[in-house]
């Protein structure tokens, strides 16, 4: 997102203070507290009779690790250690600190935690009325000047809030869900001063008052229950929402799908009786609408966590490999792992869970993680930051030519995130490739990065965002940003896409730059010319090319010209008049006017 929109109001800029956090070790599970630490134990050896040396078997359960925060209603100074994270990480937008805040089941009085970046809070119920928190779980601007359109990486799970006010604050932009909450209030998304913002998602929640989004741009909504929704900027999209607004895109700008087609809720970390670790394994759900949750104990299966190696930054691709041939599945605790080849997942009903934001690296240009065509994978809850070599991938689902049918047990990409650049010099041709059928892609936010370090046309080089082959793809909550030509591509038979967001690249140095052979510019969102069916809701493009502002685009969306392929709700927005689109969706659509800074808008397509 940019540094800067044209919507007014930023408000007051306090000055960030830099702590230090003191994290205690959370030792739970079916390993005890005297099991010995993991990292590092692909690399120890034992002799074998005939000589050779072999990796020793990695064990399950163990340390979370210092940066995960255990607490329990009985704690003193919680709020100080919340406090103590939230300083270090207010403004560490591209810093190296990782954070996992977890609550025991239990009441919590006179709580305020403000999240800053790659923090996320979770009760570990198994519902969120288990954990409740009498006061907030915050985020706000005032590190930006209250410009909230940064406010990426950070999380809500599974609490329940009682706000000190009657309503809680959660100013957020891209890659911060707030999934599973139960708010026995309102919710205000936008920032002090009502300044700048650009979000957001909310699944399987209840907001019981109203959700006020005021100056936010775009918002997707799935699964839920609220009281009432305020207003609309521009794009605010709900599926299987009770309480939600009816359909009256684009004025107000709100698109509506009584259900939601497939949804299966995201992987979470819970404790049993006896105080042992476990992750719940929500079930599929098909024309899902409200909480998963609402009926007492979800549908689902847990496990406990001796089935997971508890994986710790250091740890090589090697060791997570390794554990996954063993047969576990994968917890990244929180940190920056570096690995010089592929995760490879090829065991069915596969989980890799990443706590606070944990972030794959792949160095010397390889592909982070590739996922084999099985069923019932879940990725879930980790960032994939692009090396300074290039990668022809990042993340791959199935391999090319994947047929398998998975419609019964599909695999699931849940607030999994990428960045190119920004945190350094980052380069990838492609971010992720979807080949395997049936995939839902439940919240992602793929970005090639406008600001930071290591940015600019050919620093952080990446071409493509998201390819999708696979048939029967589902992609629900997406935003795609900033790539150098396609930021998606999708030639798989019968897609669908509930929700998109996109920014077209800013740095653009000029028309040739971008152009596609006879055409200016390449599309946000390109369905294949063989595609015969395909559809999306709610789905919305912008530019601001503010390195030459004379910049045209010819459209958002490209697609072929048949009745199965049917887009509903779409709008291009040129952002203060830096560049401007020629139509919405290929011929059809007015331009956008000037500097004016209104959408051009598609109710239906063809």
């Amino acid at each position: 997102m940019p540094e800067s929109r044209p919507t007014p109001d930023p408000g007051p800029t306090p000055t960030p203070v830099i702590g230090r956090v003191i994290g205690r070790r959370a030792v739970l599970g079916a390993a005890a507290a005297s099991a010995p630490a993991v990292l590092g134990l692909s690399t120890a050896a034992a002799a074998s009779p005939g000589g050779r040396r072999k990796p020793r078997r990695l064990p399950g359960g163990g340390d979370l690790g210092p940066n995960v925060l255990v607490f329990d209603p009985f704690m003193p100074d919680i709020q100080a250690r919340l406090d103590e994270v939230f300083r270090q990480q207010e403004s560490a937008q591209f810093g190296t600190g990782r954070y996992a805040l977890l609550f025991k089941p239990g009441t919590y009085q006179g709580l305020n935690a403000q999240l800053g970046f790659y923090t996320s809070i979770a009760g570990l119920g198994l519902s969120p009325d288990d954990t409740t928190i009498n006061g907030d779980v915050t985020v706000d601007a005032g590190w930006f000047g209250g410009n909230a359109t940064q406010n990426f990486w950070r999380s809500a799970e599974n609490l329940a809030l009682v706000p000190a006010n009657g309503t809680n604050r959660w100013a957020v932009a891209q890659a911060a869900p707030f999934r599973r909450m139960h708010v026995r209030g309102g919710l205000n998304l936008a920032p002090s001063g009502y300044g700048w913002a650009s979000g957001g998602y909310i699944a399987d929640s209840r907001i019981e008052g109203q959700v006020a989004p005021y100056s936010q741009q775009q918002w997707y909504t799935r699964d839920s229950a609220i009281g009432s929704w305020l207003n609309g900027v521009w794009n605010m999209v709900f599926s299987g929402v009770e309480g939600a607004p009816a359909q009256s895109f684009p004025n107000p700008p709100y698109t509506t799908l009584d259900t939601t087609p497939v949804s299966r809720e995201k992987p979470f970390l819970h404790v049993d009786g006896s105080g042992r670790f476990r992750v719940f394994l929500p079930a599929k759900r098909t024309d899902a609408r409200g909480v998963s949750w609402g009926n007492g104990t979800p549908r689902g299966t847990s496990m406990p966590l001796s089935r997971f190696y508890v994986a710790r930054p250091g740890d090589s691709a090697a060791t997570l490999n390794q554990a996954l041939a063993q047969g576990l599945h994968l917890l990244l605790t929180p940190g920056i792992y570096h690995v010089d080849r592929p995760v490879q997942v090829n065991r069915p009903g596969t989980v890799v869970l990443g706590l606070g934001y944990a972030t794959i690296v792949p160095d010397n240009g390889v592909t982070a993680m590739r996922v084999a065509d099985v069923d019932g994978v879940r990725l879930a809850g980790f960032l994939i930051d692009a090396g300074p070599v290039n990668s022809r991938t990042l993340l791959e689902i199935g391999p090319r030519g994947a047929s398998r049918d998975h419609s019964a047990d599909p695999t699931t990409v849940q607030d999994v995130f990428v960045r190119i650049g920004g945190a350094g010099a980052g380069k990838a041709t492609t971010s992720i490739v979807v080949n395997s059928r049936h995939t839902i892609v439940d919240h992602t936010w793929i970005w090639r990065a406008d600001h930071g370090t290591g940015v600019g046309w050919e620093t952080n080089r990446a071409d493509y965002g998201l390819v999708v082959n696979g048939d029967d793809v589902l992609c629900t909550g997406l935003f795609v940003e900033h790539f150098n030509k396609y930021d998606v591509q999708w030639y798989g038979r019968r897609g669908r896409t509930i929700f998109f967001q996109n920014e077209k690249a800013y740095d653009a140095p000029d028309q040739a730059a971008i152009q596609n052979g006879s055409v200016k510019g390449y599309a946000a969102y390109k369905v294949g010319e063989d595609v015969t069916e395909h559809e999306g809701w709610g789905l919305g493009s912008y530019c601001y090319y503010n390195v030459d502002p004379t910049i045209t685009q010819h459209h958002g969306f490209s697609a072929p010209d048949r009745p199965g392929v049917r887009f509903h709700d779409l709008l291009v927005v040129s952002l203060g008049g830096n560049g401007q689109y020629e139509h919405v969706i290929n011929e059809t659509g007015a331009p956008t006017s000037g500097t004016s800074t209104v959408p051009s808008t598609v109710v239906s397509y063809p």
